[in-house]
C-alpha cells in the first residue's frame, strides 16, 4: 500500500540521501560494542554469547557418507539487542570459508577453538533484525562432555551418520548460539547421494532427486533449543502416519534397529497417555530416529527423539514426555535439568501406574533399597555442580516427584503437571519458576520441603520422607 504518507517519507529520503542516520534528530546516536562470548549459564559460561536474539536458523548441507565430509551453508536471522560492533557464533571443527552479514563480506576469526567472531561490515543498531550468513565444510568432529557420553556428529557403522549431544551437539554441524536460553525456528535442506535418507526434526517440507542427489528440507516452526536440533542420514526404512489431530508422525529406523519396531508402533498410545497427564501434545510433528547402533543415551530431540538400540517401550515414554518437559518447556540454567529428566523419568512410574502397578509400594521398597546408602542421597537435584548435572535425576528425582505428589495431593499435583507446560509453552522456565506454582497450587509454602528433597545432599527427614498416604 502506498499513501501520501508515504511518498513524502519516500521525498525526504531522496533529498537526505548523502546524510548519515546519526545525523537525524530523531535517531539515537549507536554506541556500539562488542557482544559477550557467553551466555552467562552458571555451569557452562562460554556457551552461547550475548548482544543478540536467534529469531532462526536454515542450515543447507552437504554430506558424502563415504568420505564423511561436509557442505555447510547456514543463515542465522537475529535481533541485535545492543548496538552491535562485534558478535560471535559457535562452530566447532569445521572450515569457515566465508561470512556475510545482510549480504555484504565481514571480517571473522576463530577464537578458542569454538568462537567464531564476526565482525559486520557496519554496526548493527539495538532491535535491528540482520541475517548471518556462513559458508563452511570439514569433516564434523565427535567429541565427548564433562559426562563421559558422545556428543557431536556421529558415524554409524553401515556409513551414515547422526547428530546426539547435551549440553552440546550443534555447534558441530552448523553455526549457532548455543545455549538453551535462546531457542528459535529452524529448518535443515539436506544434500546426500541417491539411496540415503536424510531425517531431521519437525515436518517433512519435500524431498527431490536430481543428477545423483537427494534433497530434502524439514522445517520445525516453534522454537527450539539448539542441543535438540538433529539431523541423521542413512538407508532408514521410513514409516509415515498421523495421530488423531493431523499431527504428522515420521519414524525412521536403521538397517539393523528392525526389533524397535514393536514399541515404536506404541508410540500414539503413548502420545495418547502423556497427553492426558500433560496437556495437549505440544509439537508440530512426532515419531523417532531408531539407530542400531549402541550408544550411552537416547535423546529427545524435539518431534522426533533419537534411539539407542538398547531402547525399550519404557525409553519411548521418557522421551516423548521430554517433548512437555525439556523441550517445548526449556531450562534457563543447566543447573536445572532436573525440571527436564525429573519429570520424563517420573513420566515412566505414570505409564507403570497405567498398567495396574501401586507407586505406594514401589516407592517404598525402593527407600528399603536406598535409606542406608549415603552414595545415593548426598547428590543434589537443583543444582548439583557442574558435570554432575546428570547423576541423580533419573532415580533419587522419581522418589522426590512421588514423594511431593503425596505431599501435594493427587488433585494438585495433577494440575500441577498440567499447568507447568501450559503456562511455560515453548518457552524458558527456571527453578523459582517452579517453586512459585507448586506453593499456589498446595496453598501453602513448601520451599522447606522441596530444598530438602531436591536442593539437599542427605536423606530427607521422615516428615518429608513419608508424607501423606506414604507414612508407614
Amino acid at each position: 500500500m502506498r499513501s501520501p504518507r508515504t511518498a513524502v517519507f519516500a521525498l525526504a529520503g531522496v533529498l537526505a540521501l548523502s546524510a548519515c542516520s546519526a545525523d537525524n534528530p530523531d535517531t539515537p546516536p549507536m554506541h556500539p560494542s562488542a557482544g559477550a562470548s557467553g551466555a552467562g549459564d552458571p555451569y557452562y559460561p562460554e556457551d552461547g554469547n550475548g548482544g543478540y536474539d536467534a529469531l532462526d536458523y536454515h542450515v543447507d548441507v552437504g554430506y558424502d557418507p563415504a568420505s564423511g565430509h561436509l557442505d555447510g551453508d547456514t543463515t542465522v536471522t537475529a535481533r541485535a539487542t545492543q548496538d552491535l560492533n562485534r558478535f560471535n557464533l559457535d562452530l566447532r571443527g569445521l572450515d569457515v570459508a566465508s561470512v556475510e552479514v545482510d549480504g555484504k563480506p565481514a571480517k571473522f576469526s576463530r577464537e578458542k577453538g569454538f568462537e567464531l567472531v564476526i565482525t559486520p561490515p557496519q554496526p548493527l543498531r539495538a532491535g535491528s533484525t540482520y541475517r548471518t550468513r556462513v559458508r563452511y565444510s570439514g569433516d564434523p568432529s565427535k567429541t565427548e562432555h564433562d559426562g563421559g557420553s558422545e556428543t557431536g556428529w556421529s558415524r554409524s557403522a553401515d556409513g551414515g551418520a547422526f547428530m546426539v549431544g547435551e549440553p552440546h551437539s550443534a555447534a558441530f554441524w552448523y553455526p549457532v548460539n548455543e545455549t538453551p536460553r535462546d531457542k528459535a525456528t529452524f529448518s535443515v535442506t539436506a544434500h546426500v547421494p541417491d539411496g540415503w535418507t536424510v531425517i531431521a526434526g519437525g515436518r517433512e517440507q519435500s524431498s527431490s532427486s536430481a543428477g545423483g542427489k537427494t534433497t530434502t528440507t524439514w522445517t520445525e516452526p516453534n522454537p527450539v533449543a539448539s542441543y535438540l536440533t538433529t539431523i541423521a542420514i542413512d538407508k532408514f526404512t521410513v514409516k509415515r502416519s498421523s495421530l488423531p489431530d493431523g499431527t504428522p508422525v515420521v519414524s525412521a529406523y536403521a538397517p539393523g534397529a528392525e526389533p524397535l519396531e514393536a514399541s515404536g508402533d506404541r508410540l500414539p498410545d503413548i502420545l495418547a497417555f502423556l497427553s492426558s497427564k500433560f496437556g495437549p501434545y505440544p509439537q508440530s510433528a512426532a515419531g523417532g530416529i531408531y539407530l542400531a547402533e549402541d550408544i550411552h543415551f537416547s535423546l529427545e530431540t524435539q518431534t522426533r527423539p533419537t534411539y539407542a538400540k538398547w531402547a525399550d517401550l519404557l525409553t519411548l515414554v521418557h522421551e516423548n514426555a521430554h517433548q512437555w518437559f525439556g523441550d517445548s518447556v526449556s531450562l534457563d540454567s543447566w543447573s536445572d535439568v532436573c525440571l527436564n529428566e525429573c519429570f520424563a523419568s517420573y513420566a515412566q512410574w505414570l505409564w507403570s501406574e497405567r498398567e495396574g502397578q501401586n507407586l505406594d509400594d514401589r516407592y517404598r521398597a525402593a527407600l528399603e533399597i536406598t535409606h542406608a546408602s549415603t552414595d545415593f542421597w548426598n547428590r543434589k537435584l537443583v543444582d548439583p555442580g557442574p558435570g554432575h548435572e546428570f547423576e541423580a535425576v533419573y532415580d533419587k528425582g522419581i522418589l522426590a516427584l512421588h514423594a511431593l505428589r503425596r505431599r501435594m495431593g493427587d488433585g494438585p499435583f495433577s494440575t500441577l503437571l498440567h499447568d507447568w507446560p501450559a503456562e511455560h509453552r515453548h518457552a524458558n522456565a527456571t527453578w523459582a519458576d517452579f517453586t512459585k506454582l507448586v506453593n499456589h497450587l498446595a496453598g501453602q509454602d513448601l520451599t522447606p520441603f522441596l530444598d530438602d528433597w531436591f536442593r539437599t545432599a542427605k536423606l530427607p527427614s521422615d516428615a518429608d520422607l513419608y508424607p501423606g498416604t506414604l507414612r508407614p
